[in-house]
């Protein structure tokens, strides 16, 4: 189990800690990849270079989020104006 969930398993705690399914764990991963695949060839049609950094930024926030983790650069944030405006014009078309 990820060390996050521990302290929310236990006697008393919401969470109950099972053992891992690999069977379900495939079939997640399996639907994860089509849905991320039939979203990239949507009307959309953008380039990896946007979902890379769209897909970095999500995960930049989830760390801050869940673990506390912020690291932004002026970088990161230049991409994800460029990334978003790339989004709108796609929209806009």
């Amino acid at each position: 189990m990820h060390p996050a969930l521990e302290n929310l398993c236990g006697p008393g705690k919401s969470l109950k800690a099972e053992a891992p399914d690999a069977n379900e764990i495939a079939g997640l991963l399996r639907t994860g990849v089509a849905r991320l695949h039939d979203a990239r060839n949507s009307a959309l049609a953008l380039g990896p270079e946007v979902w890379r950094i769209l897909d970095k930024c999500h995960n930049t926030r989830n760390l801050g989020e869940y673990e506390g983790l912020l690291d932004v650069d002026e970088r990161l944030v230049k991409d994800l104006i460029n990334a978003t405006q790339s989004v709108v014009d796609a929209l806009n078309r």
